[in-house]
C-alpha cells in the first residue's frame, strides 16, 4: 500500500471513528456475522503478495506453491516466470494449460488462492502507535494491537471496539482478558480489509 492510499484510509477511519466511538455496539459473543476472515469474492483477481497453488493433474513435477511478486509474475515449472497478477485463478489455469501441451497431453490445470496478501487495518484510539498497519491474511484484534505497539496507561481494556463498515455497520465489542485468554467467539475472530480498531 503507497503512503497517499495509506493517508486516505486513515482520513476515512479518522471521519468513521469520529462518528462511530458512541452509541449502540454488540459484544463479540453476540456478533451474528461471520467472524472468520472473508473468502476470496467471485471474480477475484490475483494480486502481488498472493500465495496461489498450482496443480497439474497426476504431474507433481509441474505442480508448484508460490508466492506472486511484485513484477506480478510467478515462477512455474517448466514455463519459468509467468505473469499472474490482474486475472483470475482460472483464467490463470487456462493459460497455463495452454502452455503446457507442450509438455504434456491433455494437462488438467487448477489454481487456487491460498493466502491472500495482507491489508491494511487502522487502529484508533488509546494505543501506543495510532495509524494504518499491514496485517498478514487471518490476523485477529490481538495482532493489531501488537502492531500499534499496545496500549497507552488511559486504555480501557473492556472497551475495544471494531468497526466493519460491510455487510453493514457494525460496532463489535472486546474485552482485552478474552482475547488473550481464548475465550468466546473473541479467540475466533477476524479481521478484514476495511475494519477499523478503536481503543477507548
Amino acid at each position: 500500500m503507497t503512503w497517499r492510499s495509506g493517508q486516505s484510509l486513515a482520513l476515512v477511519v479518522l471521519t468513521v471513528t469520529g462518528c462511530a466511538t458512541s452509541g449502540p455496539y454488540v459484544w463479540a459473543d453476540e456478533y451474528r456475522g461471520e467472524s472468520g476472515a472473508a473468502h476470496p469474492p467471485p471474480g477475484y483477481v490475483i494480486q502481488p503478495g498472493d500465495t496461489i497453488q498450482v496443480r497439474v493433474f497426476n504431474q507433481p513435477d509441474m505442480s508448484t506453491r508460490a508466492r506472486v511478486r511484485d513484477d506480478g509474475k510467478v515462477s512455474v515449472p517448466f514455463l519459468n516466470d509467468v505473469t499472474a497478477v490482474g486475472i483470475t485463478p482460472n483464467a490463470l489455469a487456462q493459460q497455463l494449460q495452454v502452455r503446457l501441451k507442450e509438455y504434456i497431453n491433455a494437462p488438467v490445470v487448477t489454481v487456487s488462492l491460498e493466502e491472500a496478501r495482507p491489508f491494511a487495518v487502522a487502529v484508533m484510539g488509546e494505543v501506543a502507535r495510532p495509524g494504518v498497519y499491514q496485517v498478514p491474511p487471518d490476523s485477529g484484534v490481538i495482532q493489531a494491537l501488537a502492531a500499534a505497539g499496545g496500549f497507552t496507561p488511559y486504555a480501557g481494556r473492556d472497551k475495544i471496539f471494531v468497526l466493519r463498515e460491510a455487510p453493514e455497520r457494525v460496532r463489535i465489542r472486546f474485552v482485552y482478558n478474552q482475547l488473550t485468554q481464548s475465550e468466546g467467539k473473541s479467540a475466533s475472530f477476524r479481521l478484514r480489509p476495511g475494519d477499523a480498531v478503536v481503543v477507548e
